[in-house]
C-alpha cells in the first residue's frame, strides 16, 4: 500500500466497507463523500467537466471516467453494486408520445440512467437536481422520470428540501431528491422516510473565513458600484447579492442559493461585509458553504476562480445527501 506521503488525497474510503455504489454525474464528488462516510465503496465515477474530474482526482485519488453517454464508458461499470447515485443535470424532455415511459427518456441524460439501471438492477437509484423539475413542462417531465423507474420495477420516493432545513447549512437551497428501490430486492422499501427538518443552529459566521481574504475579493472604493454596495450593506449577519441595479439582503440571514454561474463574468457571488471591507464570498466559502469540509479539501492549484465557483454552485449539500443516505442504509440493513 502507498504512504500518505505518496497518495495525499484527503478523503480516501475506509477498508472495512459496506455497500458498494456508483457516482454518475459527479462533479467533485458530494455524493461520494457522503456516502463513504456511511460506509460505502464507490465503484465507479463519471463526470465530464475536465475541471470538476480534476478536484474530485485531487480529493479521492482516482480520476472519474467521461461522457456516461458513450457505451465506452458505461461498459466500465461493475454488474453488482447497492446503489447508482448522482444528481443528474435536467435536460429539456420531449413529451411526444402518451405511455410517458422509458422509450420517452432518449435523447436525455435521464435516458443514461434508467439505461444502466435497467441493466444492473441496483437496489437502490438515489437522485438530486433542480425544484423545478416537479414543475418543468406542467409536470410531465418528472411523471415521465416516475414512470421510467416504475417501468423498471423500482418503487419511486421523492421529496423537496432545504438545505437550511433538513442540513444545519445556512444556505437557502431547495432541491428535489429522488429515491427508488428495486421492488423485489427491496421488498421492505415501503419504511424508507425521508429526514425530518432538524434546528438550524450554525450561523453565516461558522463558514465565513475569519481573517483578511485575498484583495481580489474586495471592490474597492473607485469601483462604479461601491458607492450603492456601500449603502445597502449595513449588516455584518447575512449576506447580499448583487441584482444588475440594486443589492437584495437575504433576510433570513443565512447564504442565498448558490448557482452554476456564479462569478461567471464576476456576477452573482454572494457578497459580505467584514472587517476589511465589502466583498465577495471566496470559492473554499462557497464549499464551505455546501457542507463540505474545506479544511481538508484539496483545491487544485492554478485553477480559474470561475471554475471553482461552478463547481461549487453545481455541487449537492454533502450532509443533507449524508442524512437521506443514512435513512436509505436502514431500510437496507433492516
Amino acid at each position: 500500500m502507498q504512504s500518505e506521503l505518496f497518495n495525499p488525497s484527503p478523503f480516501l474510503e475506509q477498508v472495512n466497507t459496506t455497500f458498494k455504489f456508483i457516482d454518475l454525474f459527479a462533479g467533485v464528488g458530494g455524493f461520494r463523500m457522503a456516502l463513504q462516510n456511511l460506509g460505502g465503496s464507490c465503484v465507479f465515477s463519471s463526470e465530464w467537466n475536465k475541471h470538476a474530474q480534476t478536484t474530485y482526482e485531487k480529493n479521492y485519488g482516482e480520476l472519474p471516467d467521461g461522457d456516461i453517454t458513450l457505451d465506452e464508458t458505461k461498459i466500465k461499470i461493475p454488474q453488482s453494486f447497492d446503489i447508482l447515485c448522482g444528481g443528474f443535470p435536467c435536460q429539456a424532455f420531449s413529451i411526444a408520445g402518451y405511455q410517458k415511459g422509458f422509450q420517452e427518456t432518449r435523447g436525455t441524460l435521464f435516458f443514461d440512467i434508467a439505461d444502466i439501471a435497467k441493466k444492473h438492477q441496483p437496489r437502490v437509484i438515489f437522485l438530486e437536481n433542480v425544484k423545478n423539475l416537479l414543475t418543468h413542462d406542467k409536470g410531465n417531465t418528472f411523471q415521465v422520470i416516475k414512470n421510467s423507474l416504475k417501468e423498471l420495477g423500482y418503487e419511486v420516493y421523492f421529496e423537496v428540501l432545504n438545505s437550511m432545513t433538513h442540513a444545519n447549512v445556512p444556505q437557502n437551497r431547495e432541491r428535489i431528491f429522488i429515491v427508488a428501490f428495486n421492488k423485489v430486492l427491496v421488498p421492505n422499501h415501503a419504511e424508507f422516510q425521508f429526514p425530518e427538518a432538524i434546528p438550524l443552529t450554525k450561523t453565516i459566521h461558522d463558514f465565513l473565513e475569519t481573517e483578511k481574504v485575498d484583495q481580489k475579493y474586495y471592490y474597492q472604493p473607485d469601483h462604479m458600484y461601491y458607492p450603492i454596495l456601500k449603502e445597502s450593506m449595513t449588516s455584518r449577519d447575512t449576506l447580499y447579492q448583487w441584482r444588475r441595479v440594486y443589492v437584495r439582503e437575504n433576510k433570513s440571514n443565512v447564504c442565498p442559493t448558490l448557482t452554476a454561474n456564479m462569478g461567471a463574468g464576476g456576477h452573482n457571488v454572494p457578497l459580505l461585509v467584514d472587517d476589511f471591507g465589502i466583498r465577495k464570498l471566496t470559492p473554499k466559502e462557497c464549499f464551505a458553504f455546501q457542507g463540505y469540509p474545506v479544511d481538508k479539501m484539496v483545491f487544485p492549484e492554478k485553477m480559474a476562480n470561475g471554475a471553482l465557483y461552478m463547481q461549487a454552485g453545481n455541487s449537492v449539500t454533502m450532509p443533507l445527501i449524508q442524512r437521506i443516505g443514512k435513512q436509505i442504509l436502514e431500510v437496507l440493513s433492516s
